[in-house]
Order: C-alpha cells, then structure tokens, then sequence
C-alpha cells in the first residue's frame, strides 16, 4: 500500500518555536544542549555519567523509593531488572511525563510512553554496553484537578464529580464507584468491554488514592515491556533536590535566569513566566505558592509566614512539603534521575527551552529533547 509522508513542519499542526527546533534554527541553538540524533547520546551519556555519578547516594535513593512504591504491585522481571539497575553507574533514564489522567484521558499519554520505550530499545542497539531505562514521571505533584478529572468516550464526557485543591496523587479515590457504574454500562458487553471494565476497576476502585491507581494502569499497561513508574512526590528523593530548593528561596536564580532566556524567545509566545520563587508549598488538602515579602515567606491564601531561618528549617526537616512548579519540576527530574532525554509534546517542549541557562547556572545537565509521536487518523474521503 503506497504512503506518502509530510514531515511535522509541514504538518501545519506545530507552532513557529517548534518547526524552528526541528528545523535546528541557528538562533534557537543557544537553548538547548544535544539535538536528538542517536550520535548525540554518546555524548550525552559520557556527560551525564560524570555529572550525575558524583552523588552515589542519588542512585541508591532512587532504587529504594521505586522498591517501596512498586511493593504489593506484579511486577514483570524486566521491570524488576530495570529497577535494580538504576544503581549501576552505566544505567542511564529517558523518561516522559504526564498528569494523572482518569483512565489514561487523551490518547498521546499511551504513545508518549511508547516513544519513550522505543527509544531505550533504539539506544541499547546502538550502545550495549549500557542500559536505558524507560521511565513515566507521574505528575503526582500537579493540583490543576479540572484538567484530569474526565475522559471522553463514544462522544461523551465520563467525569468524576469530587472536590480537590492539594496534590492530585493524594487524592482519595472515592467516588469513582459511581464512574465505574456509568463507564460500564456505556462500554456494554463483549470480550473487549469486559477487559476495560476489570482494568478500571481493578486500577481505580481498589486503590486508596490517585498516585497509586495510575501506577497500577500503566504498569498493567506497560509492566512487561520494562517501563518504571515514578511518583516523585517523596521525602527521600526531596532530600537530594533540598540545595536546590534552599537556592531558590534565598536567590531566586530560576526567576533570573529564565527572564534572560525569554528575551532571546521573544519572537515567540512564551509558554510559561517564571515567578519569583517557583515553589509551591504542599500538605494533603492545599498546594500554594510560597511568596516572598519584606523578608517573609508566606504562604499564599493560608495563615502561614515563616522568617528565612524558619522555612530553612523546615526545609532541612521536611523537604516533602516544597513543591517545584513548571518552571523548577523539569530541573527536579534531572537532579534525581540519571536522564539523557526527555519527550513531550509541543508546548512541554516549549517551556523546556526556556530553562538551559539555569540548569547552566546550577550545573546540572539539561537533557536532549524529543518531540512524542503523534497520531491522525484519516477517512479516504477526507
């Protein structure tokens, strides 16, 4: 059967910022690191290996959480291997991310974790000598509930109707018997009705709270081809990110930093601006934007105020209740993965560009970005 193929540019679906980026415009170069060639990756890797490895603790933290969020779960032996792995200082991440979305909500979270898959199958080919890791990043941390609370199917909107204003992953799942209920009898019967209806239930009814629900999917989902779930919203891996946090609350340099790249992105619509402290503050039921005034830390639309050497304390003692937001969430993965790549969509891609000259400022290795697979569906007649 004859194909013809356009490429993205000239898809007419992409912004002038990413037809630029793929096109590997000469004056976009400044904002990113490596293009994602698989010559690139050497470089990447070799780079990542001595920047990422000095902090052998990173490593051993990281395969403890994941141990801890994946007991109780069937878990493939692929997994299980990749998990272990982390700990190997030739082990390296691609990871992609996205929000909790009820029962996977828009298609591309299924095709941005395959990409992810076949990436690491690619580089392994390329370089045995190392492993890669597939890696899904759950947005636990977000708590914009509206945007995940529903899926469409057969033309209607299935939504769960609760109340949410902290962190989506700690969210209690109760409710979702009702969804169940309506998702069931619009799916009716048949053997692939029924597949759908144990997998919502057994993901969304029989888990406590929303982090732990999307993990069972996507493991279900995803479990045999070796890809890690993580929900970065921990304690222990919070502990590695502190410095970075402590940097932001007594220097602001994400605010600066990326204020100097939006300059240089002008000609374009900007997708995120940063704040002057890009950090929220969280706990079970809220997640607010801590804020900086004659010499306070407030916490915004609460009671809370903390002195400098108050909310410094608190950050030694519980760094779990700092959260990144937008801008600062990218530089808290590659603080604590040993990630080479990072693929998302158009507008992810977007805000990534405006962060290179802070990961510069902190050193830390930006990674190469790939844009996820896309899929249209055509009728012949159209």
């Amino acid at each position: 059967m004859p194909t013809d193929c356009i490429s993205y540019q000239e898809s007419g679906y992409f912004t002038s910022l990413i037809n630029d980026y793929l096109n590997q415009k000469s004056d976009l170069q400044s904002l990113y690191h490596r293009f994602p060639s698989l010559e690139n990756f050497e470089k990447q890797f070799l780079e990542k290996e001595k920047n990422f490895n000095s902090d052998i603790e990173k490593r051993k933290t990281l395969v403890s959480v994941l141990e801890k969020q994946y007991s109780g779960l069937s878990v493939s032996d692929l997994t299980k291997w990749n998990i272990l792995a982390l700990e190997n200082p030739k082990t390296f991440t691609v990871t992609t991310g996205h929000q909790l979305n009820l029962f996977t909500g828009p298609l591309y979270f299924l095709y941005k974790i395959v990409s992810t898959i076949n990436l690491t199958k690619q580089l392994k080919l390329k370089y045995p000598e190392y492993n890669f890791v597939p890696v899904y990043w759950m947005a636990t941390e977000d708590h914009d509930f509206e945007e995940i609370n529903y899926f469409n199917l057969h033309g209607k909107k299935v939504r769960w109707n609760t109340e949410s204003g902290g962190p989506v992953g700690r969210l209690s799942t109760k409710g979702l018997e009702e969804v169940f209920e309506v998702f069931s009898l619009e799916l009716g019967i048949g053997k692939n009705a029924e597949y759908l209806k144990k997998l919502f239930e057994e993901s969304y009814v029989r888990h406590n709270n929303l982090a732990d629900a999307t993990r069972f999917l996507a493991n279900e989902l995803f479990g045999k081809t070796g890809l890690v779930i993580l929900d970065a919203d921990s304690k222990e891996l919070k502990k590695h990110f502190a410095p970075y946090v402590k940097e932001e609350l007594l220097n602001q340099t994400a605010h600066k930093k990326v204020l100097e790249t939006s300059e240089k992105l002008k000609n374009y619509n900007i997708q995120v601006n940063p704040r002057e402290i890009n950090l929220f503050y969280i706990e079970d039921d809220f997640r607010e934007r801590i804020i900086l005034q004659n010499g306070f830390y407030y916490v915004n639309n609460t009671e809370l105020k903390f002195t400098e050497t108050e909310i410094l304390e608190l950050l030694k003692n519980h760094p779990e209740k700092f959260s990144p937001n937008v801008i600062m969430r990218p530089f808290y993965q590659e603080v604590i993965l040993p990630n080479l790549c990072y693929i998302g969509g158009g507008g992810e891609l977007a805000y990534w560009l405006e962060l290179k000259s802070y990961f510069e400022a902190a050193n830390v290795t930006f990674p190469i970005l790939l844009l996820r697979n896309s899929v249209l569906l055509a009728t012949e007649k159209q």
